[in-house]
């Protein structure tokens, strides 16, 4: 176990609703967790490369890159490429992380890539709202949009 996953896994709490991101649409599945995380319960996302985006790969990819060019590598704006990061920041810009409430429902979201061997015993929940069965439209996943844009599994 890594020292950044075990100091994660002490703030964890026993009541904590942990929410398999496996087949679930980004960005629906983010507003429901900003509404859960506003009233005061702790979430644990797994499976967060799993997650899917919908609309063209392509369109998709080349808007990102696009995206990456903006910025300082040193000043930022800071651009994620791995997908526990993307599912945090895109949980982060549907709360008032600016204001007390916001950053206190902030610190209670735990994001992994898997399941960690701490959380395989507990039972995961899904979002039926956010199934990405309801999709017409072509999507892939965020693992998969994360190595287009630079992400490398092997860290």
């Amino acid at each position: 176990m890594s020292r950044l996953l075990g100091d994660k896994m002490q703030t964890i709490s026993k009541t904590s609703t942990i929410i398999n991101a496996n087949g679930l649409i980004l960005g629906r599945m983010a507003s429901m967790i900003a509404k859960r995380l506003l009233n005061g319960e702790g979430i644990i996302v797994v499976n967060a490369e799993k997650a899917v985006l919908s609309g063209s790969r392509k369109s998709r990819v080349m808007e990102a890159k696009e995206f990456l060019e903006v910025g300082h590598p040193k000043m930022g704006p800071h651009h994620y490429r791995r997908p526990d990061r993307i599912v945090r920041k895109t949980v982060r810009g549907m709360l008032p992380y600016k204001q007390p409430k916001g950053k206190q429902a902030y610190k209670r979201l735990k994001v992994f890539i898997g399941i960690p061997d701490e959380l395989k015993d507990r039972k995961t929940e899904t979002l039926t709202e956010a199934q990405a069965k309801k999709l017409t439209c072509p999507y892939f996943t965020l693992g998969e949009f994360a190595k287009e844009i630079g992400w490398n599994p092997g860290e």
